[in-house]
């Protein structure tokens, strides 16, 4: 199969994309792995949510189309490959991530070639505006993935920035019918 100029053009956009989004595995979280081993990445945050979504989907509070929620996950922190990982507790931090973020975006999807750039920064839009079923289980993933690490792993990042159960609760909108009662809240 020989392809046109156009297509060529078209594939190199794709793979200048594809490794470029490789660098999210350079952005180190603040959430510990399980065994409290190391931080995770940005990456390893992403697979463990579209896992968690196929397995915990049947609790969501309104339908979902399980796929178009994990494609949402899988693209809504690629953002930070340039803007960097923004720590749910940095008041500081939260103060610039929409500018810092909206502006990594326009960067980062614009290496794709219009017609993807256009889908992949709409799920992009979708999760910021959060304003479907599919986005806000994306934002319920988001929030509760760490929250299971940090049970996992005794609370290690709580304690390391002195987060207490208030600001726990006040960051999570949990979309989902599910009781919490393995997560020990730091205090």
């Amino acid at each position: 199969m020989e392809l046109s100029n156009e297509q060529l053009e078209r594939l190199q956009q794709q793979f200048d994309f594809i490794r470029e989004i490789d660098k999210e595995k350079e952005i180190i979280r603040q959430t510990p792995l399980a065994d409290n081993s190391r931080k995770e990445d940005d990456a390893e945050h992403a697979w463990h949510m579209a896992v968690m979504t196929l397995i915990l989907s049947e609790y969501a509070t309104e339908p979902i189309d399980v796929l178009h929620t994990i494609s949402i996950l899988l693209v809504h922190d690629l953002v930070e490959i340039y803007a960097g990982d923004t720590y749910a507790y940095d008041e500081a931090g939260k103060e610039t991530q929409k500018i810092r973020e909206t502006d990594a975006a326009d960067r980062l999807y614009a290496l794709l070639p219009e017609d993807q750039r256009d889908k992949v920064r709409g799920l992009w839009d979708e999760f910021e505006e959060g304003s479907t079923p599919e986005s806000r289980f994306a934002h319920a993933m988001d929030n509760l993935q760490p929250l299971v690490l940090n049970d996992a792993s005794g609370g290690t990042s709580w304690k390391e920035h002195e987060v207490h159960v208030d600001q726990v609760l006040v960051s999570g909108s949990i979309c989902f019918s599910l009781p919490l009662p393995f997560v020990p809240f730091p205090g």
